[in-house]
């Protein structure tokens, strides 16, 4: 069934379905994003927003990348995740880690419930579904400001110090461990997923769905467990974003933030595990090298380098690697 899958799935080049083990490269990238806490201590607070982003775009990808459910509206859930936690501290519930998850349970159920709806549809419009959802919430929240704070944004939302002892300050420092140990976890779970039969199957739906059904496999359950656990897990980017920030504002809904989160992946690469968070690192690196170096028409040259890396580089960053492997084991044999 494993040959079958990889075969059926074979033309999408960037795609490779990872191991069971933790290999080399793997260990090497969590130790650099561990090693960058101590050697850039001035960039604790901007690493920490880095790896709220990688987890929504991770999120992003375990329903499109791996799915192939298109969603334009991806940032509804991280909006609920971002005012649950947001509201529990503002209310004074503002344990960080129990906050955490009952924000993450948040969206993970509006995304069971509305994935109820999106099976019904085409590709068109679930894209429609989505970001009419967004669209709902962020009207919901700016009309409803004695909860939300409405237009001036949810203040107030102070969070206690993890685990009673470390505080979350300007520069960063408990954000940034914090952030990295949430987005281990994710990751850890994510990639346990796609390991696993369920994974394949997923594999499988997205290259062929009638086919996969015509094999016994229940489609539609499985692609409603993957739209959960990433509207999860895009609710608990928005907890941890609301947690490191203490505030909450109308964004979080907005169409922009799901339009950044897909412009990640597909420059890291949909369907590669890594993808999500290479994309948002190298998305937000860009970004913050242009705006520095020319606040008025950063956007336009943003979006030559975006427009160079689909022309060029297919499959995103992963695409690249994959192809520069390739190539290197091909002159080595």
């Amino acid at each position: 069934m494993k040959a079958w899958v990889r075969r059926m799935s074979s033309p999408a080049k960037a795609i490779t379905l990872p191991t069971g083990r933790w290999s080399l490269p793997e260990k090497c990238f969590w130790a650099m994003a561990v090693a960058c806490y101590f050697i850039f201590p001035n960039y604790r607070a901007f690493g920490s927003h880095v790896l709220v982003m990688a987890l929504f775009a991770l999120s992003l990808d375990l329903i499109l990348g791996y799915a192939g459910i298109v969603s334009l509206g991806h940032a509804a859930f991280f909006g609920l995740g971002a005012y649950g936690a947001g509201i529990l501290a503002a209310r004074g519930w503002s344990e960080p880690i129990s906050a955490l998850l009952l924000a993450t349970t948040l969206a993970g159920l509006a995304g069971y419930v509305i994935s109820f709806l999106l099976l019904r549809a085409g590709d068109l419009a679930r894209m429609m579904i989505t970001l009419g959802v967004a669209s709902l919430l962020y009207e919901a929240a700016n009309q409803l400001p004695g909860l939300t704070g409405g237009a001036n944004g949810l203040q107030g939302a102070a969070t206690s110090p993890l685990l009673g002892h470390f505080e979350f300050d300007i520069y960063g420092n408990t954000a940034y461990a914090y952030s990295l140990a949430v987005l281990f976890v994710a990751f850890a779970i994510v990639r346990r997923i796609i390991n696993a039969p369920a994974g394949l199957f997923l594999t499988g739906i997205r290259a062929n769905a009638l086919r996969m059904q015509a094999l016994g496999v229940p489609v539609p359950d499985r692609m409603r467990f993957a739209f959960t656990i990433g509207a999860a897990l895009a609710g608990t980017a928005g907890a941890l974003l609301a947690q490191t920030t203490q505030f909450v504002g109308l964004d979080v809904f907005g169409v922009g933030r799901s339009a950044d989160v897909l412009t990640m992946l597909v420059l890291g690469g949909a369907g590669w595990l890594y993808g999500g968070l290479v994309g948002a690192t190298g998305f937000l690196l860009i970004h913050e090298f242009l705006s520095n170096l020319n606040p008025i028409y950063w956007q336009f040259w943003m979006g030559i380098v975006l427009i160079l890396v689909v022309l060029l580089a297919r499959g995103g960053i992963g695409g690249i690697g994959q192809r520069m492997s390739h190539m290197l084991n091909r002159s080595l044999k």
